[in-house]
């Protein structure tokens, strides 16, 4: 059993345990995306310094909510926080720090089918919108020649929960259809036309894994971790990519940013030939002025090793470390946190 798989397996709220009776000194909460990384460094960070972390992974949604009542001292999440979300911010300016990058992929369980699926962006946001409902639609199998698709019904499965791995999904289904951009959108939460809903990437990925003819998305570490197949995905160039660290890492390649910049940005359906498009950011989120000096010395302390020596266990976990640039930018941001 790999790492990753042991992660992957432990319910979110296990750290506490692992941790023994000891009161967690940071507490976090949301994204599910990037669980399994956190979950490491969280461990590593406590075996290294005795900083006990406790982290609830219970979707982006809850983590901007959380963070936003300040009932946790970090929030976490894979879609950026708007303007609006920011001003109901109750502790004041909040600050995005991404951490890794990942990879929203398209998972499905169609008895017989043994190799990936090539799969446009307008292929699936047909699929997700109802348009598509066989699995041999011709829209699929000209993508497919030799694969021989049966004719059962495709069973959608997604997000039940506020997620940024649905930001991340809808941001790009909104690049590439102007017909979802216009009647779904882009959000953490959406009114979807069709499908099942699952709770989190592992209750997605645990639907679709035990259901013939289904199709929903997740991180990529969930869906190799849970041996699902995952489709190659056209890009904007044209090529159809497999989700790879180095794929992911292409995409975020082309990303020029603003030296004011303050990270919410996305990277979906980005140029290059390597890039694949439905790749992203995933953010911590900490108050500009901490509320608690000594909490707010930990959290720095935590992020500035995250950044130098955390980064070195991204790709293991299927994660694409930041760029070695970014990372030095970032340490130096953190003079930014004010404690008291």
């Amino acid at each position: 059993m790999t790492i990753a798989t042991r992660l992957l397996t432990i319910p979110a709220l296990a750290l506490a345990a692992l941790s023994g009776s000891a009161t967690a000194q940071l507490t976090g909460a949301g994204a599910t995306f990037p669980y399994p990384i956190y979950f490491k460094w969280f461990n590593d960070y406590a075996a290294k310094t005795n900083v006990r972390i406790n982290y609830q992974s219970i979707g982006s949604g809850g983590g901007v909510r959380q963070i936003s009542e300040q009932t946790v001292d970090f929030g976490a999440t894979d879609g950026p926080m708007s303007d609006a979300e920011l001003a109901k911010a109750k502790g004041g300016p909040i600050m995005h720090f991404p951490t890794v990058l990942g990879a929203d992929v398209i998972i499905y369980n169609v008895p017989g089918i043994t190799r990936s699926l090539r799969l446009t962006g307008p292929a699936i946001a047909d699929i997700f919108l109802g348009k598509i409902t066989k699995w041999n639609d011709t829209r699929i199998a000209t993508l497919n020649p030799g694969v021989n698709l049966p004719n059962s019904d495709i069973l959608v499965v997604h997000r039940s929960d506020g997620s940024g791995t649905t930001y991340v999904f809808t941001d790009y289904l909104a690049a590439v259809s102007p017909e979802w951009e216009k009647n779904v959108g882009r959000a953490k939460e959406v009114r979807w036309p069709v499908g099942l809903g699952a709770k989190g990437n592992e209750g997605v990925a645990g639907q679709v894994k035990q259901t013939p003819g289904s199709i929903g998305y997740t991180e990529l570490a969930y869906a190799r971790q849970n041996s699902l197949a995952y489709a190659h995905v056209q890009n904007a160039a044209g090529t159809f990519v497999e989700p790879t660290i180095a794929s992911i890492t292409a995409a975020a390649a082309g990303a020029k940013l603003p030296p004011t910049t303050d990270y919410r940005v996305s990277i979906v359906n980005a140029v290059g030939k390597d890039a694949y498009p439905i790749s992203s950011f995933t953010w911590l989120l900490v108050y500009r002025n901490q509320a608690d000096a000594s909490k707010g010395k930990a959290l720095k302390d935590f992020l500035k090793w995250a950044y130098s020596e955390g980064e070195t266990s991204a790709a293991a976990l299927d994660y694409a470390p930041l760029p070695g640039d970014m990372t030095k930018r970032l340490i130096a941001r953190l003079d930014s946190i004010k404690t008291p």
